[in-house]
This record gives C-alpha cells, sequence and structure tokens, in this order.
C-alpha cells in the first residue's frame, strides 16, 4: 500500500539495517561492480500528505563497504578511496522535499557529505507504508571525483546508488 491515503501521519522514523539496503553500482575495465554499505542511522521526519515539511538526515557506516572480495573492500577503506579512519559516515541531510504529483512519489533535494565534501543532490523516492513505518526507494548518479574518491585509475567516474531503506517510528 503506498503512503499516500495511510494513516501515518508525520511521524519520526528511524532507518534500520533489517529489511534496508544501499547499493552501488561501477564499471571498472568495463565491468560492472556493485557493492554495499549497512550501518544505517539518522532521523527521517516524513508526512505524505505535506511532504515539504518532511526531512532527512541519515548516514551509513563507511567502513561497512561490501563488494564480496574482501582485497578490494580493504582497498575501498583505505586513503585513497573512503578512508574510512577519517571519514567513518557518509551523510545525507535533504533540504527540500516535495510531491512529484503521483501518488506515493516525491522527489527530494540535499546535500550529500562523503569525506568531508559536500555535493548538491537531487533524485525522486517512493515511500510505501509498512507496519508502522516506510520503506524509501530511490536512485541517484554521482561523479566519484566530485567527492574525492579513487584516482586516475580503470574504474569509471559515474557511480549509481540505488537506496531500498527501511525506515521504524522511532
Amino acid at each position: 500500500m503506498l503512503a499516500t491515503g495511510c494513516n501515518l501521519a508525520f511521524a519520526q522514523y528511524k532507518p534500520v539495517d533489517k529489511g534496508s539496503t544501499l547499493q552501488f553500482n561501477i564499471k571498472n575495465l568495463g565491468f560492472g561492480v556493485s557493492g554495499k554499505f549497512s550501518g544505517f542511522k539518522g532521523v527521517i521526519n516524513f508526512d505524505a500528505q505535506s511532504p515539504v515539511s518532511s526531512s532527512f538526515d541519515v548516514t551509513i557506516d563507511a567502513n561497512t563497504v561490501n563488494t564480496d572480495n574482501s582485497l578490494r573492500d580493504s582497498h575501498l577503506r583505505d586513503v585513497s578511496y573512503f578512508n574510512v579512519q577519517k571519514y567513518p559516515v557518509i551523510r545525507f541531510v535533504s533540504s527540500r522535499i516535495s510531491s512529484a504529483g503521483k501518488t506515493g512519489i516525491y522527489n527530494v533535494s540535499g546535500k550529500l557529505t562523503i569525506k568531508d565534501v559536500t555535493r548538491n543532490i537531487a533524485f525522486p523516492f517512493t515511500a510505501t507504508a509498512s507496519g508502522d513505518g516506510y520503506i524509501f526507494k530511490g536512485s541517484f548518479k554521482i561523479n566519484r571525483k566530485d567527492f574525492g574518491i579513487g584516482g586516475t585509475s580503470t574504474i569509471s567516474n559515474e557511480l549509481e546508488v540505488l537506496l531500498d531503506v527501511m525506515a521504524v517510528k522511532g
């Protein structure tokens, strides 16, 4: 059931790892490589009837990067990529949420911070009521070099991020 029409008025939610995924896809030597992060934390204020009064302030644990290849994961945690020792979290803070004109579909704009570099991003997402919370789904693309991730190498500059976040009342 979609959020609009549900009786889940404005409330505060917390993202949870169980039922949530943040996946990324990138090309390396022309081949697709995917990975994921976990360690979701933050506060989501969401009102399906009044999205302009809603907000997201969420983080993930950068150290949880997982590509199912331990050598690659260690490399991604290192200084030239995510530098997890110095920058342990990746953060997104919304600046504006609006209806996309269709039931359960919204647009969000905000600031994504990776390695102490902040960039504006915007993307559509869906909000589906689930029990006493919501499932938020969306995707966006970023240029990894905009955030100082990796140097000149065989990997593509463009990275796709897919979000599927379970949030419960908290």
